[in-house]
């Protein structure tokens, strides 16, 4: 799936999801090594685990982040 983001440097997140777990995640444009390491993290977990530790996490002074982003992104994949 791919995600738009809102308010971030990032401005696209594509996500896929395999047998229940994140299998891939992979942002375009932001900070790039910090979101590569983010999708490292976030693979192999469960949508709901990491959407519980990133969500809320803000930027600077921004009302989100790029974590809080891909937050949004899986509640939107696993809301359908």
């Amino acid at each position: 799936m791919i995600y738009k983001t809102k308010g971030t440097c990032s401005t696209m997140i594509d996500v896929e999801l395999k047998d229940g777990v994140i299998d891939s995640v992979k942002f375009t444009g932001g900070c790039n090594g910090n979101l590569q390491g983010i999708s490292a993290l976030v693979k192999g977990m469960k949508p709901e685990e990491a959407i519980s530790r990133l969500k809320g996490i803000r930027c600077g002074f921004k009302p989100t982040s790029c974590p809080d982003q891909l937050a949004h992104a899986l509640e939107e994949m696993i809301a359908k």
